[in-house]
């Protein structure tokens, strides 16, 4: 009997030898280039902290990357190939980044374009859902306000499609449910920043007697608007929205200072960096991934917030 134990044993060696048994599931390791532009707004430099953390707890090699415009990537891009990058994830903010993208895919080396919508052919896409933050922070909405209220919608023209979007889902969620949207009103802000959401929502309040909900696009928005509110002793106001995924706004939304406030983070976290190196260490390998990955929208509200505080995120 010791003998055939034995002489199976060592068969189930050899078999294990050619077929690979006991080898390690975890990805071969490639190099990859981050192409990211400067951080102008704390939402890109989440997205910078959340690249370099995964990466380096995946003990992932990596080159990282910042642009202050379309020329100054193209010249990092080209860099990063010359150190001899395998595959690419690249956030291009402005127009004209095709040609290069392309010569990119030319090279053999696969391209995931993260957030934006890039024209290039063979491209990989890592996006989250503009449309349905908008829409969800329409229900969010509703939901703390009733079927007929004065909301402030604070829209940001210069963000264009990111603002579109969201704006149309969330009037979209109305016209669903049959909303009463004659107290609906809309006020154009500047940028994305906390100045002119303070600065627009105390304009907001010196003009309406009432006001019973905030639709913010942005975190940092939002954290003006709750800056005016407080100065101004409002109690009318019973949900603000953002979106982003800021810590400091996190943690504001689990105080339970702001608790009649309503506060929410309606969103698609920087976090989903993640996804988006991910797809390019599985392109790089050889392996198939889906061409388009859109990252579910996440609703942040007091019953929830805790999941998401993150001491060590002192970056966004």
């Amino acid at each position: 009997m010791k003998k055939i134990l034995a002489v199976l044993l060592s068969v189930v060696t050899i078999i294990c030898l050619f077929s690979g048994c006991g080898e390690s599931k975890k990805p071969t390791n490639i190099k990859i280039g981050l192409a990211a532009p400067d951080a102008t707004h704390g939402w890109v430099a989440g997205v910078a902290y959340y690249a370099e953390k995964y990466c380096e707890e995946n003990e992932i090699d990596y080159i990282l990357t910042t642009s202050k415009n379309a020329d100054d990537m193209t010249k990092n891009i080209n860099s990063m190939l010359e150190d001899g990058i395998q595959a690419l994830v690249v956030w291009p903010q402005w127009s004209g980044m095709e040609e290069t993208i392309d010569n990119v895919i030319k090279k053999g080396i696969p391209v995931v374009s993260f957030d934006v919508e890039i024209s290039s052919k063979g491209i990989c896409k890592v996006t989250g859902n503009n449309y349905d933050m908008g829409y969800k922070s329409a229900k969010y909405i509703t939901e703390k306000v009733g079927k007929s209220a004065c909301i402030a919608v604070l829209d940001v023209p210069s963000a264009s499609s990111v603002s579109q979007m969201r704006k149309q889902g969330f009037y979209d969620y109305l016209s669903e449910i049959g909303y009463d949207t004659s107290d609906i009103f809309e006020v154009s802000e500047d940028s994305f920043s906390r100045e002119c959401g303070y600065n627009d929502m105390k304009e907001i309040l010196e003009n309406h007697e009432e006001v019973d909900a905030v639709f913010s696009l942005d975190d940092e928005v939002s954290i003006g608007v709750v800056k005016a509110v407080e100065e101004a002793g409002r109690t009318d106001i019973k949900a603000i929205t953002g979106g982003g995924g800021m810590q400091e706004y996190f943690k504001m939304i689990a105080d339970t200072k702001y608790s009649n406030l309503g506060l929410a983070s309606v969103l698609y976290s920087p976090s989903m960096i993640e996804e988006a190196i991910g797809v390019a260490i599985d392109l790089g390998n050889n392996r198939s991934s889906s061409r388009v990955v859109i990252i579910p929208t996440e609703v942040i509200c007091s019953d929830n917030v805790k999941k998401y505080i993150d001491d060590k995120n002192t970056i966004y």
